[in-house]
């Protein structure tokens, strides 16, 4: 363990998990050096917080704006938000310099006590995280949900003891600054195209989604979906004991879904679990997978079965994703607001069994759309489109035969909902699965999410 006791560490990011890492670092005896390179930070407001997380009288230093390199000198480590690229200007400088480059997990691993969960990628980690906390909380003493959850991991570090399990939703950015983490138990859900604009290509992409196996050995367990062909490759690569699910054929060893059951098998001999229309609160295949990962996950670490089985039939959806809503005048409304890249998305259409106004859009991430728009399978009555990529849409939905006059613009994410309200009819169904980010016109998928409830709310009837 590095001695950062009296050692200047700079800390880059002034969100949730920098200002963590700071606090971090300052109950532990280090000097952070807080840096952001975005010049329209509120210099007042992160003051403000960091009185609030790391006293009134803390020493930490804060700079905002150019990155100032003599604060390179004598530092010892540097610890980067995960909004930050490992390949940013100053990084890349400091790793000239010969500062070792940690990230918010990293560091928190450091100081944290006990037994790690760790659960990546592109989608269904939340949802899956959450069961994984649920079920862990509801068998365990000492549980923590931490990670890319909302819940920094560097907040919860230091109250961990070695019978604490924490449970950690790990993202691809997180994973490129990870040394020593080591996780008894780690899961990829899949891995599909996202985050280009950051990873530059799909290799680098899945090596970064891999990277959650790296220290684990045949003593540990990782589950993999055998229906990703990135997860069904890495499996004969990966250090750690395989568990696979699959959704769509009998395996030999491990959990599979066939005519609406799950089954867990071992060396040929299947046993049944629960059925998926009378045991489960949630919908869709995609939230079918997550259950057979979370099961994987949970056995994995020493959780009963009856246990396991007990916590998923009670377990219901995760806020903003395909979240029920409400029923207005015989309309379905269903927010999936955290449907942020198109394979997501994809999963939100298929769990729709009814007509559907659906409502796209938003920052442009790099993404290709066709495979969502060859999804509608018919389903889509209206494609209601907003924000930076609303043509980007459009256009790829005309080149795969969607009807040029089911598609509707619209300035504002009002404007969007009164137009679904107006073309929706009594057993239709109104998604909001954007298949983009939120940035641009919503701070993040929460508030975007948040507002489609409100509005929904509203409606009489």
């Amino acid at each position: 363990m590095m001695r950062l006791k009296d050692k200047k560490v700079i800390v880059a990011g002034t969100g949730k998990s920098g200002i963590g890492s700071a606090a971090l670092l300052e109950k532990n005896g280090a000097l952070p050096v807080i840096y952001d390179g975005n010049e329209q930070t509120d210099k007042e407001a992160v003051k403000k917080l960091i009185g609030e997380k790391l006293g009134y009288d803390s020493k930490a230093q804060l700079y905002l704006g150019a990155f100032p390199k003599e604060i390179v000198s004598d530092a010892q480590l540097a610890v980067l938000s995960p909004g930050i690229p490992a390949d940013a200007d100053f990084v890349v400088y400091m790793k000239e310099q010969g500062i070792p480059i940690w990230g918010e997990v990293e560091l928190a691993y450091r100081f944290a006590k006990g037994r790690v969960i760790a659960i990546t990628g592109t989608n269904g980690k939340t949802t899956t995280t959450s069961l994984v906390g649920q079920i862990m909380q509801e068998y365990y003493s000492s549980v923590y949900i931490v990670g890319n959850i909302g819940n920094p991991y560097t907040d919860a570090a230091p109250d961990m003891t070695e019978d604490t399990v924490s449970v950690a939703e790990i993202s691809s950015f997180q994973l490129e600054t990870i040394e020593a983490f080591h996780p008894q138990v780690s899961a990829i859900l899949n891995i599909t195209p996202d985050h280009l604009n950051r990873h530059h290509t799909m290799e680098n992409y899945a090596a970064a989604k891999e990277a959650v196996t790296r220290n684990q050995t045949k003593d540990d367990f990782c589950i993999l979906n055998y229906e990703n062909a990135y997860t069904r490759d890495f499996g004969s690569r990966c250090p750690a004991a395989v568990v696979y699910f699959s959704s769509a054929r009998k395996l030999e060893d491990g959990l599979y879904f066939e005519n609406d059951e799950i089954y867990l098998a071992e060396h040929g001999v299947p046993r049944r679990l629960m059925n998926v229309k009378t045991d489960m609160n949630l919908v869709g295949i995609c939230n079918i997978e997550n259950v057979m990962a979370a099961i994987g996950i949970s056995m994995s670490a020493g959780v009963p079965m009856e246990n396991i089985l007990a916590t998923v039939k009670r377990f219901v959806a995760v806020e903003h994703r395909i979240e029920y809503v409400a029923t207005k005048k015989g309309v379905v409304y269903y927010n999936d607001s955290k449907a942020t890249n198109t394979d997501a998305a994809i999963q939100g259409i298929k769990a729709m069994d009814r007509p559907t106004i659906l409502i796209g859009g938003g920052y442009d991430k790099g993404s290709e759309y066709e495979d969502w728009i060859r999804c509608f399978d018919g389903k889509v009555k209206k494609l209601v489109l907003i924000g930076q990529t609303r043509e980007k849409i459009a256009d790829c939905a005309v080149k795969c035969g969607f009807p040029k006059g089911d598609i509707i613009y619209k300035d504002s994410f009002e404007e969007a909902l009164d137009a679904c309200v107006h073309e929706a009819s009594s057993g239709d169904a109104v998604l909001l699965s954007p298949a983009c980010a939120s940035w641009g016109m919503f701070p993040n998928y929460e508030v975007r999410g948040n507002q489609f409830k409100e509005y929904v709310n509203r409606i009489e009837g």
